[in-house]
């Protein structure tokens, strides 16, 4: 978990692991989705490319803290040896916005359902470790209408990344939009009211 509120960690780039158990190939790809939307459509293409497979079993988990989306489906693998192995490799990766498929080409040799959570889980691992991470921040964007005579003041306030000047208009007054951070946003605010600076966040 991030100490900054707001804060999560996401895949850095799409990642692949490979395994072999027994025979059994299994193919596993880690890759960004930030909705539900984008984690369907990854495993549409997923499927569409490996038509052949005998599984293609997922996961994801989207968003974070209490609010985050998960779901996983064993697509067909005894209840319990896929879609949860893999969903415990994301949890344990503590990466978020992310779906994992892995890709089983059955080699003729059964596994077990011991044998099968641990090669679905393992090779989930793999994809995951292969794509790495990097941290987002959630942020909104704030509109300030500030008098020429406070504009110095105002740019002092800015901290990039953190507290990032967006845009800037005159309309005749000064107009600027901060993208922040929301972990930083109660400050800022505290700032702005305290040295009677007009603000509103934009939807």
């Amino acid at each position: 978990m991030s100490e900054e509120a707001g804060a999560r960690r996401v895949p850095a780039a799409p990642g692949r692991g490979e395994l072999r158990e027994r025979a059994s190939r299994f193919f596993a790809f880690a890759m960004l989705a930030p909705s539900r939307e984008a984690a369907e459509d990854s495993l549409s293409l997923l499927r569409r490319e490996h038509h052949d497979a005998t599984h293609v079993a997922y996961a994801w988990r989207i968003g974070g803290g209490v609010g985050a989306s998960t779901r996983s489906s064993d697509a067909g693998e005894p209840a319990g040896t896929a879609g949860r192995p893999i969903a415990a490799a994301i949890e344990a990766s503590g990466l978020t916005d992310v779906c994992v498929a892995v890709v089983r080409h059955f080699g003729g040799t059964k596994l077990g359902k011991g044998g099968l959570a641990r090669a679905y889980r393992e090779a989930a691992r793999l994809a995951l470790d292969a794509a790495g991470s990097r941290t987002v921040y959630e942020t909104v964007i704030l509109e300030i209408r500030c008098p020429f005579e406070k504009t110095g003041w105002l740019r002092r306030l800015l901290d990039p990344p953190a507290i990032a000047l967006r845009a800037e208009r005159f309309i005749p007054d000064p107009v600027v939009e901060l993208e922040v951070r929301r972990a930083r946003l109660p400050a800022l605010r505290a700032a702005l009211e305290e040295g009677r600076i007009d603000f509103r966040l934009l939807p």
